[in-house]
């Protein structure tokens, strides 16, 4: 097994732009976790608990709304039952539950990476994307993570937000490379249906960002965080060498996986390959009542999700992996659209095929168009 996900699915309020799984009511923590550990205990001696483990990402919600005495009962029983050798353990955390003695707890877990949900220093667009955190908090929250004994860590910084200046950004990035973060997670603000953001946006109270300002936005991180030896390997996701995250390239690499939690996603491939989503409901998940629905994968569908996933990399993807892995070639008409995007100087073609910082930009596009030729 390539990793272990386990959503923890509280959260002290909701962002503006977010569409993933969460509640606002946290009085149900220690019944949660209870909850988990039994479905944990649940894969014991089953094809699940075989293979080695060699990530676990704590995501959400807002695991650091855990308290250190119930991450170690979530992790003592993941080594209870599966078989783990841990090249990354990651835990995500919002900037104000950080403290120095929460940090060293984690670390003393085997907690070996910390995810720090920043998204901006800027007080005007903490309060537009509704963080739980201040400027302030954010900032003495990576001055102790600097100090603390995680040598592996990463920011999340948000960009393309309506009405953001090139200027305000350009503070951002400058706030954040002060503290030499490893890897860094650049987002580009993504319009979600069913969130705040989105009705704010479908009622025309707000304008959704401009394709121009944020190309504008992507070349400026790029630039700046290339200077600071930080460079891109997926289309979010940049890193000095050797800190890239683990346990999401092995998501792309279609890697198994399994997803604990409420709304946590899970991908199995042995003799099939199988996808499925835990029910999005909290309460059911703790009656132990959701239902899960499997899809199973051709190796048609694989092939063309390893090309999406693959094409947002720097690594980009090799005609022999696509072959033998998938039983997947290129016909005369995706050569061709390569040839043509070789020529635009926005793809980069020899044992593979892999995207310059042209083609990049255009990514969703560029992918679209190669699938759809097959």
């Amino acid at each position: 097994m390539s990793g272990i996900y386990l959503h923890i699915p509280f959260c002290k309020q909701a962002c503006s732009y977010c569409n993933f799984y969460f509640v606002t009511r946290t009085s149900e923590r220690e019944h949660f976790v209870k909850r988990l550990i039994e479905d944990i205990k649940s894969y014991g001696d089953t094809r699940f608990s075989e293979e080695t483990v060699e990530t676990i990402y704590f995501g959400g919600g807002t695991p650091s709304l855990l308290v250190p005495a119930q991450l170690e009962q979530i992790m003592q029983a993941l080594y209870e039952v599966f078989d783990i050798d841990p090249r990354e353990i990651t835990l995500e955390m919002n900037p104000d539950d950080v403290s120095a003695q929460f940090l060293s707890d984690l670390k003393s877990l085997g907690i070996s990476r910390a995810s720090m949900g920043v998204q901006s220093f800027e007080p005007e667009l903490l309060e537009f994307m509704h963080r739980a955190h201040s400027s302030e908090e954010a900032m003495q929250c990576l001055e102790l993570l600097s100090a603390s004994d995680f040598k592996s860590f990463t920011v999340d910084l948000i960009y393309g937000n309506p009405g953001q200046t090139t200027e305000q950004l350009q503070r951002d990035v400058k706030n954040l490379l002060e503290f030499n973060p490893p890897h860094i997670s650049a987002y580009s603000l993504t319009v979600e249906p069913r969130t705040r953001l989105g009705k704010q946006v479908e009622l025309g109270r707000i304008a959704p960002p401009e394709g121009d300002m944020v190309a504008e936005h992507f070349d400026i991180i790029n630039q700046l965080f290339s200077r600071q030896g930080i460079e891109r390997y997926e289309v979010s996701n940049y890193s000095i060498p050797g800190k890239e995250a683990i346990h999401n390239s092995n998501y792309w690499e279609h890697e198994n996986y399994l997803g604990l939690g409420p709304g946590a996603h899970s991908f199995w491939w042995d003799d099939k390959a199988e996808r499925w989503e835990n029910e999005q409901d909290l309460r059911k998940y703790l009656r132990d009542e959701d239902h899960l629905e499997k899809e199973e994968l051709s190796l048609t569908q694989l092939a063309e999700e390893r090309l999406m996933m693959g094409l947002r990399t720097r690594k980009g993807i090799g005609f022999e992996n696509l072959k033998q892995r998938y039983n997947y070639t290129f016909n005369d008409r995706q050569l061709e659209y390569i040839e043509r995007m070789v020529d635009e100087e926005k793809v980069v073609a020899d044992e593979g095929v892999k995207l310059t910082d042209k083609g990049i930009k255009i990514a969703d596009a560029i992918i679209l168009d190669l699938v759809t030729l097959h």
